[in-house]
């Protein structure tokens, strides 16, 4: 027999998952360098730690959820799908960090902020891959690889940062900056791909060749 569920039952459950995701928020914002328990999420939560384990079986399928919860937080979608979004969404991206601003610091500065961070690397990569593809398309692949990875640096949190603690950009300055350095280099790998010799970029000389 096929168990009953009512809509009340599913959003008492809906509310206590997210009193649990409420709860990691605050230990990363409050106690950043502790690393999380189930224990202490759950004395946060008000719940037994039977019930965090309900919602989610193992700390990395709770990362994951938080991980997704977190950029909803920031913004309605914080990774790119295309060139376009790579210049057009940092401004906006980066002005949620602002609002998460205790959050968003602890994602980067904890252990279990760079653990979480760490569980989507991979998806990570493939967004800012297939969002370059056109563009890195006719590079050498290290070249690409080199182009992809400065891109992302620039359209990450850490360069919301370094922005902020640096400079005291506010979040949408730090992204308009972003969004400008990442235009830059698009115009200049758009060159490069068509083999414009006054794009290429001079490989830094080795230790042997500066001597």
């Amino acid at each position: 027999m096929r168990k009953y569920e009512s809509p009340l039952r599913r959003a008492q459950a809906e509310e206590t998952r997210q009193r649990i995701l409420d709860a990691v928020a605050r230990l990363f914002e409050t106690t950043p360098e502790q690393a999380l328990s189930f224990d202490a999420i759950a004395a946060e939560a008000g719940v037994q730690r039977r019930t965090v384990f309900r919602h989610f079986e193992n700390k990395e399928a709770l990362l994951k959820a938080f991980w997704t919860w977190t950029n909803r937080e920031v913004a309605p979608r914080t990774w790119p799908e295309t060139e376009a979004d790579l210049v057009g969404m940092p401004p906006v991206t980066f002005a949620g960090f602002d609002r998460r601003e205790g959050l968003i610091r602890a994602a980067l500065l904890s252990r279990s902020g760079r653990e979480m961070r760490l569980g989507a690397a991979a998806e990570r990569e493939a967004a800012f891959r297939g969002s370059l593809a056109e563009v890195t398309g006719g590079l050498d692949p290290a070249r690409a690889r080199q182009a992809i990875a400065v891109i992302q640096l620039l359209y990450s949190a850490s360069a919301w940062l370094s922005f902020k603690d640096y400079w005291q950009f506010s979040g949408r300055e730090a992204g308009e900056a972003s969004a400008w350095a990442i235009g830059v280099l698009l115009d200049a790998l758009r060159r490069e791909s068509a083999g414009d010799d006054r794009a290429t970029t001079p490989t830094p000389a080795s230790k042997d060749d500066r001597r």
